[in-house]
């Protein structure tokens, strides 16, 4: 049997040099070096304030009142997160913060998700009736009042948790963005399921759902985000200290160290910035311990491959 032996390869280094090949190439280095540097600047811009809140929470008094306290902790101190964690109503409120926060994500994301996966069926009769219902609470509100006697005094939640997560339930954002993603999803696999004697709700909750984990990620860390922070709500209806979220409790600990600052002059000016720095660092703390666990699911694609040729 005889081989034909393959041809050599040309040389095309002049033809390279002549393109302009090498010299894109080195623009393309250039361009990575800069996109570098404006990341590291970018993190640095953005770690920048936690890492200082950080800092102050664990320095001395004296030191914050100076300015003297950056990205290092100076007069190290642990008083203030003795005298706060030291509080059984502080542990309370920490406790009601979570139940709001764990109650109100489930209420919004069965809302948000059934919603928008009606409205994502252009069958749906009345459908751009219900999409201009959505979009109109956007721009127009009935008000603070009228919220107030509605929720207080016509359904009674006053002091109650419902007071709470049912008025912001449903974000008409998160609504659009969910529609919007049900409305891209193949309905090559919706049709199957039913062939296969799937029901609507079968369909939905069977092949829908978990092939969505990345938008329902992003609308739960959204929600939970949302309702860990809130304080409004709790600040009109809820009077009972035992009910407050942490977030009322840091509002009232930190007015309270600042209304003293006023009379008393800087001295407690100086323990309401350590305060301060302290509370927000337990606040904000079990969010960062949660986002990473859930921003893997933003760029994932849940979606490559679903459907077969």
């Amino acid at each position: 049997m005889v081989t034909e032996a393959l041809p050599p390869k040309p040389d095309i280094s002049h033809v390279r040099r002549e393109t302009g090949v090498i010299r894109e190439s080195l623009g393309y280095r250039l361009f990575r070096v800069v996109n570098a540097i404006l990341l590291v600047l970018v993190c640095v811009v953005t770690l920048y304030p936690f890492l200082n809140l950080v800092a102050k929470a664990f320095s001395s008094e004296g030191y914050i009142a100076a300015g003297e306290v950056n990205l290092i902790p100076r007069g190290f101190n642990i008083d203030t997160f003795r005298a706060v964690m030291g509080d059984g109503l502080f542990w309370t409120n920490y406790g009601n913060t979570f139940l709001y926060t764990v109650v109100g994500t489930i209420i919004a994301m069965i809302i948000t998700t059934t919603y928008a996966y009606a409205l994502s069926k252009h069958h749906l009769k009345g459908r751009t009736f219900f999409v201009g219902i959505a979009v109109f609470t956007m721009f127009f509100g009935g008000g603070l009042i009228p919220n107030y006697i509605l929720i207080a005094n016509t359904l009674g939640w006053r002091n109650s948790i419902w007071a709470v997560v049912v008025p912001g339930a449903l974000s008409v954002f998160n609504l659009l963005v969910m529609k919007s993603f049900f409305e891209s999803f193949p309905a090559e696999l919706e049709e199957a399921a039913a062939i296969d004697g799937l029901s609507t709700y079968g369909v939905f909750f069977r092949i829908v759902l978990p092939l969505s984990k990345a938008v329902l990620a992003t609308m739960t860390l959204f929600y939970a985000v949302g309702l860990w922070n809130s304080w409004f709500n709790a600040f009109l209806f809820i009077d009972d200290k035992s009910l407050f979220p942490v977030t009322i409790y840091l509002r009232n600990l930190i007015a309270a160290a600042t209304g003293t600052a006023e009379v008393a002059g800087g001295e407690t000016a100086q323990v309401a910035s350590n305060i301060q720095a302290v509370t927000m660092l337990l606040t904000v703390l079990p969010i960062i311990c949660f986002y990473p666990f859930i921003q893997r699911y933003f760029v994932s694609g849940v979606m490559l491959g679903s459907v077969k040729g």
